[in-house]
This record gives structure tokens, sequence and C-alpha cells, in this order.
């Protein structure tokens, strides 16, 4: 981890190294935000850029360098980063490309970064391959180019890989205060979780936005998580990129579950960080965060004075975590003596326009839907671009309800671009959030309703798939599991012309060995009985079945299975299971290891579920067995973990008194054999 970053964020001294078009941007980008402090330029030629003259070397600046713009190939950057080591420099940007992320074309770039890397020190470098920052806070920014950010006194952080998002990020006209943004390049030495960690010392920031593309400093992340979890900060993902895992390993059903970006939600899951899909919903969490923090709870009012838009506002719930809760005796009476018998009272909340330019009236009905059991309250306005003078009543009734109450409060527009900015100022000024887009407000109410959970303990670590893996047959790999408290049925293996049940007691289920997917080969007989052991045994392929008790008395079926990730760790995904795993598409992803009770709330995601506790009069599962066995193959996971491809149980049969691995699947690294 780098030194101190404050000098590199806040800097009062500036030194931009080579690149006159690319100076003339950072000198434009400062005075624009307000930046009143030194800037030098650097260069051999003396030449003048947007009225600051240059020096010809570094050391010819006679003040500190708080941070400094490289602007020189990828070759000389290196140099000029030993060269601000030495002088004591508070950090700089590297702006050059052609380091670790360009290595397909030239082997050499990662050498190069390393070298970058020690050449730094323990001065602090944002990228390299990055645009740098604008501190909207302290006024100051290493910038290259257009941004939209204006000075403000608190606000929220943005960090991002990429530094065209983030350029378009300081363009938005949703209203949200940004405070920081930050772009990271590389990442060679100064990680996003060191950045978090950094921004998290900072009291003006509220809650830190993250574009992510891949989990490099997974300590870090740990660390910077639990940090912004005791500092009430929220942390909020926007992640990208697709793993290839599902192409790594695909003889199981949890290859296909766990792939994709699975390992990427159970890395955020584990952090404690909420995950949005695009930007306009990544700005409205922020912004509702900003102004209100974590909601007490999902419930909701809505209140507009059109029944389409209550209409709207319900429908646009749907498939959100939010709640509309039915109005209780008090509100209904409040209601009934601010809008009296002619509107039909319910949540959301159409009042009529009977009150319209009542700005009282309008504030008493809007007080009583923000009850104390209400975690947030929403006026649905959509102010006209033509002329909204008739639409202040709105505002100020908003405001009014906010200082009457003190309850959460937010005036959302159902188009975006119906919200104003001069309104939205007005609105955020008095406490109240100015929401831009219904569905995209209900992305943020459903976030800022949760309380993150953290896992006490770091993922598991995996490594790069193993290039040759063997399977190991179902019988041995029930023996390995069993050993660490899996339950497995009675069985035996025999050769096909030997076969015998011996004490099982049948029914039995009979399969060919060596298999993965059994099923899809006709490789699984079940019922069968003692007579007809011989006759199924010759219907099998290969030259060995395995013979067992069948489970009676099963309620689910669940899938439990490990897969490794070299992105992520080992990624433990738990499912309904059988033969229509892929079909339901109903499982949950986490890391290795997960606690007990974690387990517990990942079986509750799952829209099986109910099945387990009792449904419509049957009989619940038993939840502990379940869980011990789940922990069993933690277990063995950790124990085996620098050989261990992947281990699936599928199904694991769930009954009133036990949970029992029917089929089991564990592929590893291929032994050597003498």
């Amino acid at each position: 981890m780098p030194g101190d970053l404050t000098r590199l964020f806040a800097p009062r001294c500036i030194a931009i190294i080579g690149g006159g078009a690319w100076g003339a941007g950072i000198v434009g980008a400062a005075r624009r935000i307000g930046y009143d402090g030194a800037i030098y330029l650097v260069h051999p030629n003396g030449k003048e850029i947007e009225g600051v003259r240059s020096v010809r070397a570094l050391g010819e600046i006679d003040e500190p360098i708080d941070a400094a713009f490289i602007a020189v190939n990828r070759h000389a950057t290196v140099e000029v980063v030993a060269e601000l080591a030495r002088l004591g420099a508070g950090g700089a940007v590297c702006f050059a490309s052609g380091f670790s992320e360009a290595v397909a074309e030239d082997e050499s770039g990662s050498d190069l970064q390393a070298r970058l890397v020690v050449a730094a020190g323990e001065m602090p470098i944002l990228g390299p391959n990055c645009y740098g920052f604008v501190n909207a806070l302290d006024r100051a920014g290493i910038w290259p180019d257009q941004h939209g950010m204006r000075p403000v006194e608190r606000g929220v952080a943005i960090l991002t890989q990429s530094s065209n998002i983030a350029i378009n990020l300081t363009m938005q006209r949703h209203a949200v205060p940004l405070a920081m943004m930050i772009t990271c390049g590389n990442q060679a030495q100064t990680s996003q979780a060191d950045m978090v960690s950094a921004l998290l010392d900072d009291d003006r920031i509220t809650a830190i936005g993250l574009h992510i593309e891949g989990f490099g400093d997974v300590a870090g992340w740990h660390w910077a998580a639990q940090k912004a979890v005791a500092k009430g900060v929220p942390l909020i993902a926007l992640k990208s990129g697709r793993s290839d895992q599902a192409q790594q390993a695909t003889l199981s059903h949890t290859a296909s579950l766990a792939g994709s970006d699975a390992g990427a939600q159970a890395m955020l899951d584990r952090l404690g960080i909420a995950r949005v899909e695009d930007l306009p919903g990544f700005l409205e969490a922020l912004k509702l965060l900003h102004h209100v923090g974590r909601l007490e709870s999902n419930r909701i009012s809505s209140i507009s004075c059109s029944g389409g838009e209550a209409s709207l506002a319900a429908d646009t719930a749907l498939g959100h975590d939010v709640v509309f809760p039915p109005l209780t005796e008090a509100q209904a009476s409040d209601l009934r003596a601010a809008l009296g018998p002619m509107v039909a009272l319910a949540n959301p909340l159409d009042y009529h326009t009977y009150i319209w330019r009542d700005t009282a009236a309008m504030a008493a009905t809007w007080a009583a839907m923000a009850a104390d059991h209400i975690g947030l309250t929403l006026s649905i306005v959509d102010y006209p671009h033509t002329d909204a003078s008739d639409w202040a009543c709105a505002t100020e009734a908003a405001l009014a309800v906010r200082r009457q109450t003190g309850r959460p409060f937010a005036v959302v527009a159902t188009l975006p671009e119906l919200m104003p900015d001069d309104v939205a100022q007005v609105l955020a000024g008095g406490g109240v959030a100015p929401m831009c887009g219904l569905r995209e407000c209900m992305t943020a109410i459903e976030i800022a309703s949760k309380t993150p959970v953290l896992e006490p303990d770091l993922p598991l670590r995996s490594g790069s798939h193993h290039a040759e893996a063997e399977l190991v047959d179902e019988a041995q790999a029930k023996a390995d599991l069993a050993r660490y408290g899996v339950t497995v049925p009675r069985s035996l293996v025999r050769g096909k012309q030997e076969v015998d049940c011996c004490d099982l007691t049948p029914p039995f289920a009979v399969k060919g060995m060596g298999l993965a997917h059994k099923s899809d080969m006709g490789a699984v007989w079940l019922g069968v009985q003692p007579d007809e052991l011989a006759q199924v045994a010759m219907a099998l392929p290969g030259d060995r079945v395995l013979i067992e008790e069948m489970v009676v008395g099963g309620l689910a079926e669940l899938l439990v299975g490990v897969v490794r990730d070299p992105a992520h760790g080992f990624c433990l995904t738990i499912g309904a299971g059988g033969v229509l795993t892929e079909l339901m598409q109903d499982s949950v992803t986490v890391l290795v290891p997960t606690s007990r009770e974690g387990l517990r709330r990942a079986l509750e995601r799952l829209r099986i579920h109910p099945l387990l506790t009792g449904y419509r009069g049957k009989p619940a599962a038993d939840m502990d067995a379940v869980l011990d066995v789940i922990m069993a193959v933690q277990r063995y996971v950790v124990d085996h973990a620098d050989i261990l491809e992947e281990v699936e149980i599928n199904p694991m049969i769930v009954t009133p008194d036990r949970a029992v691995a029917v089929d089991a699947l564990i592929r590893r690294k291929a032994q050597n054999r003498a």
C-alpha cells in the first residue's frame, strides 16, 4: 500500500510534466473547479500554456510538489516517477498507456509496470493509463479534459477504472453532489480499495460509488468494506465484466450456475457492497443515500395527484424489494381531515387536484403519509419545462413536510428530464431528495433500505485452474465427503457380472460409474428391486455399477457445489437441485468460507425455500442437517484447496430428519502415478 494520499488528492502545488495539449486541459480543468494553488509546467523548451510559463526541469520548482501529472511516454514515465519520489512529492498521475493493460500486444508492458512501482516506492501513484481526479471539496484537480463538476461542501465520491465513463459522470444532470471523481487506471500500486480507505477518513464524503472491472486486492477490499460499515458510509458498485469460469469448468451443473458474474456478485455480497446495473440507477442511489442516508425500512408511501401515477408507482415497485404498507387508522383519520370525503384513501395515494395550490393542505396530506413506520415518502411531481411556476406549491409542500416531520422525504419525477436543476437544488437545500426517474428511484430505495452484513473471514484464495484435472468416481467422491461429515446413502460397488445387494435395503438406485452427467446418458435406474439388479446392471454403460439405498420421504432436492474461480476464490453455489437445475435457475452463490448464519441467509434467498420450511401443511426440512452438509463441504474444500477444481452434490435430498447426498462429483488436479 502506498503512503498517505492526502497531499495527492488535495494539492497546493501541481507539476505538469510534458504534454502541451494535456497541460492546457489540466490548467483549464483546475481553474474550472476553483483551484487557486500553484501550477508549474515542466517542459524543456520553456513554452507557456494558458498563461503558465514552463520550467525546464523538476528541480527548478522551489516549493514542495504535492501532485504531478506525467504526460510523457511510458519509458520516460518511469524515470519521472523516480525523480518525483526522490524530491519527496506527494504523488503522481501516470497518464501513459502501454503497461500491463497492453501485454497482449507488447509483453514488456508487465515488466515496465513493475519497474514503475519500484520507482515510486512509498510515493502514491494513480494509474498508469489514468486520467486523474477532480476534488470538488477542496477545489483542486488533475484532469486533462473537460469536466462538469462544481464546488460542494459535502457529497459523494466516485471511483472508476474507465476515464471516459468518469468524464460522462462529471457531466451528469441528476443533481448529484459530486465531491470526488477519481480514475484508477491499471492500479499498479494504489488500488481502488486503498482509495476507498483514504476517502473514508474524510467526513465530507457521504457515500462512495465504485465502477469496478475486477477485484485484485481482496484483503484490501475486505478492510475497506469493514471501515465503511464502521464509518456508516455506504458503498455502491457498478460491476462490469464477465467471468470466463463457465468456459473453464463445464462438467458440473455448478459451473453453469456459478459462471458469468456470479462470483463477482458473491464478492460484492461478502463485502456488503450494493450493486446496480446501470449508470442512472448508480447516480440515483448515491444521491438518495447522500440526502437521507440508510433508510429505516423498505416500507414506502407514494403520493400523487393522478391515479395513473399511483398505479405507475405500484407497478414500478414490482421486482424491487420495497413495500407499500396499508394505511393505519391514524393515517386515514389525518388524510380524511385534510382531503374530505371525495378521495379514496390508499397507499399509493391519489389525492386528486382538489387541494392543488393549497400548500398547507398539501403539506398536511403528505405529512400524514410520512408516518413514523414509513422508511421513505415519495411525492411524484413532473415539472414542465415550459412554465413550472404553478408547480411551486408542490416544492413548498415537500419542504414543509420535511421541516414538520423530520422524516425522510423525496420528490420524484417519473421522467428524469422533468426534474429541473434549480428545483432540485431548492429541494436538496431543504433536505428533500430530488429523484430523477421512478424506476431508478425504486432501485435506490431498495439499496438504501438494506443494511450490509459482512462475513468476518477473508475468502479462500483459489489460484488459476489446473490444466489437467481428473474426475473422481462417484463412490470415491462420496467416501471422501463422508469423512468430512456429509451424509451419503449406504452403497456398494460391483462389477457388472457380479452384482448383489448384500445387506442393503431395497429399492435401489443403480448407476454406471465414471460419468459426470449420468442421467443424460441413461446411466441411472431408480426403484430397482433385488431380482432386477442383474438385468439393470448389464444395461448400464461402463464396467462397474454403484448400488445404493434410495432415500425416501424427500421434501426437496438441493444442489451444493463449489468451483474454483481464479478471480474471486472458491464459489459455493446452493440451489434447486436435480435434473432441472439449469432450467429452474434458482441458486445463490457465496464465497468459501461463509459462516453458518451466512449460509442460512443464502438458503432463505432461494425461491424453493418455502418447501424447506413446510409448504401447505407439509413437514419442514431439517435445516440444521442441510447446513451441516454445506459446512462439511466447505471444510473439504479448505483442506483440498491446492488440488481441487470442483465438488458438487446434486441432488441432496432433504427430508424432515436428514439431508443426504445421493450424487456427488469431485474434480481435482491429476495425481502423478508411478
